[in-house]
């Protein structure tokens, strides 16, 4: 079926069910960022492949709500499918709530499969609609009775991380978090993001690209604690060490079952990563609390044994990077690399470090104007062949049994412009400004976020992403709560979080910049006016100086420049060959 085959399938079937307007969000029963193949349903329906969007369908439009990472990659795809791209004006709203409002007339229905959607998104559209006398339905899977080849499920093995990796046992986290119910007053927890899992019983899996989770859920209730997986997941001696941490396991398939007959006074629920379909599930008698899943933000406060082991594999991660850039300097001049192929090599020389398990997320190579479009992925038919000329983007990660990755940088081929120049050394400036901060306990990440834009908003330059995400430990590479972006006024940066710093610029049709490096925030001073933090910088990569314009640059910033590229080659020079040490050397000399 064409895409304009899909969407009139899809139309039928809401003709015949008395449908309005349909809606299709990106997500999966545990309201992940990344989808198993089952769940990518928007980029079967449209071709649409960002790992952000909502299709909204009705009889005489077909629309995707996305943000700006996307805008030029969804004109792209969208092409020829049916489906107009429609610009979100802030990241994650659900803005389309608000034009069905304005399209559809009273007695309309609305309907999408409450497996797919938030509890939050669902709630939005209820509150936006139903005063409009607009029907709202949650439990409608179109796309089940359309998709006939539809993957099944993943059945990757699951497998267990001991303390040694982990610095803290599933007990621990278990009983820290009956801790926090005790405080709501609440008798039942159920978990069912794949994270957050992963993280409370020190499991890991290959359920979806990139990230090393297993599908399930997690029911606390009393005593009890219960994991829904495929049972063939997890082998005797991973049960074993399970049921003596006192977790029983059941099928996946049971857990909708299980929480429809929960005799609990209360259950708390995180309604942004869980499914609708699970939380109307919940009986009448018991009473729901949304919050925050306390695992989150335990999770997102690395232990010191996280720490140790993420600060080693960013060596691991730098060699591997060292050595990219300078195979790509050596080899660009014969005409043969392209986008793709770059993107391989880089993922081949990561497999060489110990405990590579498999990139952290598709590595964006964007060479020249491809560079400007923020979640690039190059495909065989956008697929550059780089020459020596113009700036390269990449932006990559690795996954480690040991942690996890995220660097961006960026390089030149040749014949750089002095506005390339610019553009470049602004967008440094700001990465600096951003790691070189000292902030009060308390701070958000919209504030963090306007600090490290100052260099740019003071040239009128700007970007249309967020400045910084927090990242996991051999695990989700966008980690929550905290993001450093202007709509987080609410979470604070707390010691031991381990966040990215990646502000960027991009000229459309040109090329883009983005500099990116991991950082830790650690306590720092505290005297009358209370408790500041800092951060230290993790990620292990020289930052290219031939694209610098000094002058642009203060005394401060030049200083942190030439420090952190003298460290970088003081931690890697003794794991790399001589050729490649004395490489190195070169890249980061002092300006």
């Amino acid at each position: 079926m064409s895409y304009i085959e899909r969407l009139n399938a899809i139309r039928r079937e809401m003709k015949l069910q008395g449908i309005d307007a349909y809606i299709i969000p990106s997500s999966d029963p545990h309201i992940s960022e990344y989808l198993p193949e089952r769940y990518k349903c928007i980029a079967w329906v449209s071709g649409f492949t960002g790992s952000a969007g909502t299709l909204v369908i009705t009889a005489d439009f077909a629309g995707l709500w996305t943000d700006a990472r996307y805008f030029v990659q969804a004109n792209e795809q969208l092409a020829g499918t049916g489906f107009e791209l429609v610009k979100l004006k802030t990241q994650g709203a659900a803005e389309y709530a608000t034009w069905l409002a304005e399209q559809l007339p009273s007695g309309s229905k609305v309907a999408f499969d409450g497996n797919l959607a938030s509890v939050a998104l669902a709630q939005a559209v209820k509150d936006t609609l139903a005063p409009l006398a607009i029907v709202v339905d949650g439990h409608v899977d179109i796309l089940e009775v359309i998709w006939r080849d539809r993957p099944i499920l993943p059945t990757s093995p699951a497998f267990l991380l001991d303390e040694a990796t982990t610095g803290e046992s599933t007990i621990s986290k278990l009983s820290r978090v009956r801790e926090k119910m005790s405080a709501k007053r609440v008798s039942a927890h159920l978990v069912s993001s794949l994270d957050d899992l992963a993280w409370l019983l020190n499991i890991r899996g290959n359920d979806v690209p990139c990230n090393p989770v297993v599908l399930g859920f997690v029911l606390l209730a009393g005593n009890e604690t219960i994991l829904f997986i495929d049972t063939g997941k997890i082998s005797e001696v991973d049960k074993s060490v399970l049921e003596q941490a006192a977790v029983q396991i059941r099928p996946y398939a049971e857990a909708y079952a299980a929480v429809s007959s929960l005799k609990a006074d209360t259950i708390l629920l995180d309604p942004k990563r869980t499914c609708f379909a699970m939380y109307d599930a919940v009986p009448v008698s018991t009473k729901i609390m949304e919050d925050l899943n306390p695992s989150t933000l335990m999770k997102a406060v690395k232990n010191d044994v996280e720490a140790a082991h993420t600060r080693d594999v960013m060596v691991k991660d730098g060699v591997a990077m060292t050595r990219f850039f300078k195979w790509v300097e050596e080899q660009v001049s014969f005409g043969q690399l392209t986008e793709i192929s770059i993107a391989d090599k880089l993922q081949e020389l990561r497999a060489e470090g110990d405990d590579f398990v498999d990139i952290s997320f598709d590595t964006i190579a964007g060479y020249r104007a491809h560079g400007a479009l923020p979640h690039y992925k190059a495909t065989e038919e956008s697929n550059a062949a780089l020459k020596t000329e113009g700036l390269l983007l990449v932006d990559s990660g690795g996954q480690y049994k040991d942690g996890t990755t995220d660097i961006t940088r960026v390089v030149s081929l040749g014949h750089i412009t002095d506005e390339e120049k610019a553009d470049y050394t602004l967008v440094l400036k700001a990465m600096i400004e951003g790691s070189q901060l000292v902030f009060p306990k308390g701070t958000c990440g919209y504030q963090i976020d306007a600090v490290t834009r100052r260099p740019l908003w003071e040239t009128l330059r700007n970007y249309g992403h967020g400045t910084g995400h927090g990242v996991g430990f051999f695990l989700n590479v966008h980690e929550g709560p905290h993001v450093f972006n202007p709509t987080n006024v609410d979470i604070p940066v707390e010691e031991g979080m381990i966040s990215s710093i990646e502000p960027g610029l991009y000229r459309e049709g040109e090329y883009g910049i983005r500099i990116e490096n991991l950082v830790l925030s650690k306590a720092f001073e505290s005297n009358q006016f209370g408790d500041f933090i800092h951060f230290e910088t993790l990620t292990i990569c020289y930052i290219a100086t031939d694209l610098v314009d000094k002058s642009l640059l203060d005394n401060k910033h030049v200083q942190w420049l030439n420090n952190y590229n003298r460290w970088v080659f003081e931690k890697l020079s003794s794991h790399l060959g001589t050729e490649e040490a004395e490489w190195l050397r070169a890249k980061t000399r002092a300006i």
